[in-house]
């Protein structure tokens, strides 16, 4: 079987091409409006639809989705400059999927060694026994990590 272009293929079949069209529409969209958009909110917003002359986005969480809300009015200026047949925009929520894994670890810190002799003399002052008990454990901890050497 002859190699053909993914482009020739969708072209020959008419559900495919409409599929084609729609989503070089879609793209020619996210083009123009991100030309408007702030760049710190391009890679959290997405166009998700163009239907009876609204343009819906996509926001990678609420507070991309309130500001895109905010500039609105803005947006839709620049847009209808070159896409005229937009009438209005509407935000929608949707959390991307490099989100919704797990949280990063946070990276431990290690404390100097004043930081730990000021800790040590924290420890030595305090009446609090439980709290005490756990800034000496704190203190016992990060002075076994500096004799060890770093991570």
């Amino acid at each position: 079987m002859p190699a053909r272009k993914i482009g020739n293929l969708l072209a020959q079949s008419g559900q495919l091409r409409a599929l084609s069209r729609q989503a070089q529409r879609l793209a020619e969209l996210q083009q123009v409006l991100f030309e408007a958009v702030p760049p710190l909110l391009t890679s959290a917003t997405r166009v998700k639809n163009y239907r009876a002359g609204t343009l819906f986005l996509l926001a990678d969480n609420a507070a991309v989705a309130a500001k895109l809300r905010q500039l609105a009015p803005r947006l839709l200026v620049h847009v209808r400059k070159r896409e005229t047949q937009v009438t209005g925009i509407q935000v929608e929520v949707q959390v991307a999927a490099h989100q919704t894994g797990l949280p990063k670890r946070s990276r431990k810190r290690e404390l100097n060694v004043a930081a730990i002799d000021d800790f040590q003399a924290l420890a030595d002052v305090l009446h609090d026994a439980p709290l005490k008990r756990a800034v000496t454990r704190l203190v016992q901890r990060r002075k076994g990590k500096r004799d060890i050497g770093p991570d």
